[in-house]
């Protein structure tokens, strides 16, 4: 049931992108997953243990898939764990976001002709493209730059068989600093003067032509997709083109200690009277969202190697699975596990990491019993966006478990499946 691994990695097998895959979402196989506490009582993991919720990411995909009125894309980068995706599969996604040449090769290796692959990073190496188009037949490209339009048309231009499908073309819009958690404003995106101008520039070399923008990382408002959608309008307006796609990137968010989100229903109401705003019947709506589809599906079981005050020490940290509880300073759902149980009264509690690097530390606060001590464990919980893809082997501390468990999330999203 559990395995060792020392990182995500794509699949030890043969590429075939011509693989059989089940084109309908299907129901995951419903073997008796134990719970956290059972499986770490007997198991007493020495190892940060990552618990992964197959059946509520799958109940997850279902449910965003259902709510939200256009094309749903995962967003690889979140979370490229096979079993996590295996689950997004059988929720029903069938297209991905990918921003890499291991994501674009590991949704194909897995999904073969059946996935479709939308390469979204706005700047890409030649290889990467060359290898994309040709190899992984991905026909759809997101820029935001004249030299990468340049780029996009010249390996196009090389291929010797047919295009299927034909090219799609997609313009990064550049969106104001916005209040999400993790305003992503600053490093891609064309103004819109420059946005308007490449949208011209490209329509006469797409079969689909798109414009997308992304308004940040656990975004708290709904309006915040009707501002970007109404730049949007002015853009494709001043661009005198037609445009096929808007695409409204990610930044839809769940809960966290002390952070309850609007209902998704808020933001898919916000995006639809931002697209009827357009004016363009027939326009393909994307999304591309990630942390709403898998952070509650995995938690992480660290250990107490020692207390000190009100600091535990524990044997994982920002290095591993809990980036975003240092600098970022998420703060995250946690739980003490104890097989006799746990006494005392709530304490706020700061943890520090495995590596020798004082900066590995995590603020909190982590609301556990004041009785916690060493040798126990700790459920820490939403760590399925990002924790597993952002782990190093800073320090030789690289170790983990997996384990599929049927166990709720620890914090519920309003509107999202609980089990």
């Amino acid at each position: 049931m559990a395995r060792h691994r020392l990182a995500v990695a794509p699949l030890r097998r043969r590429l075939d992108i011509e693989a059989p895959y089940p084109a309908s979402p299907v129901d995951l196989p419903a073997p008796d997953l134990p719970a956290v506490d059972a499986f770490v009582a007997a198991e007493r993991p020495t190892e940060p243990l990552h618990c992964l919720r197959p059946r509520l990411i799958q109940a997850t995909a279902r449910r965003f898939l259902a709510a939200f009125p256009g094309e749903v894309m995962y967003a690889v980068k979140c979370n490229p764990e096979p079993r996590v995706l295996r689950a997004l599969w059988a929720g029903g996604v069938r297209q991905f976001d990918c921003a890499s040449p291991a994501e674009v090769a590991l949704v194909r290796q897995m999904f073969g002709a059946s996935a479709e692959i939308r390469y979204m990073h706005p700047v890409k190496a030649r290889p990467a493209i060359r290898d994309a188009f040709r190899l992984h037949h991905v026909r759809d490209f997101a820029l935001d730059s004249t030299e990468e339009l340049a780029k996009i048309r010249d390996e196009a231009r090389h291929e010797r068989r047919p295009t299927r499908g034909g090219i799609g073309l997609h313009v990064r819009l550049a969106l104001p600093k916005g209040d999400a958690f993790y305003d992503l404003s600053g490093k891609f995106g064309a103004p819109a003067e420059l946005a308007a101008s490449l949208l011209a520039e490209a329509r006469p070399h797409a079969e689909r032509l798109g414009l997308c923008f992304h308004v940040g990382s656990q975004t708290m408002e709904p309006a915040a997709y009707r501002n970007a959608l109404d730049l949007a309008k002015t853009v494709i307006e001043r661009s005198r083109v037609a445009v096929d796609v808007i695409d409204v990137g990610g930044g839809f968010p769940v809960a966290y200690p002390g952070l309850t989100p609007p209902p998704l229903e808020a933001y898919v109401a916000a995006i639809a009277d931002g697209v009827a705003a357009l004016g363009r019947p027939g326009i393909r709506l994307w999304a591309e969202p990630g942390r709403a589809l898998v952070a509650p599906g995995v938690s992480v079981v660290v250990q107490v190697q020692l207390r000190r005050g009100d600091a535990l020490y524990v044997n994982d940290g920002i290095y591993g699975s809990l980036s975003d509880a240092g600098a970022p300073g998420f703060k995250f759902p946690a739980r003490l596990l104890r097989p006799d149980g746990a006494s005392g009264t709530a304490k706020a509690f700061a943890l520090f990491g495995p590596t020798c690097d004082s900066v590995d530390r995590m603020q909190g606060p982590f609301l556990l019993p004041d009785d916690v001590r060493e040798g126990d464990y700790i459920e820490i919980g939403q760590l399925g966006a990002y924790g597993g893809a952002l782990r190093t082997s800073f320090n030789g501390f690289d170790r983990a478990q997996l384990v599929e468990v049927g166990d709720r999330p620890l914090i519920a999203t309003p509107g999202y499946p609980e089990e």
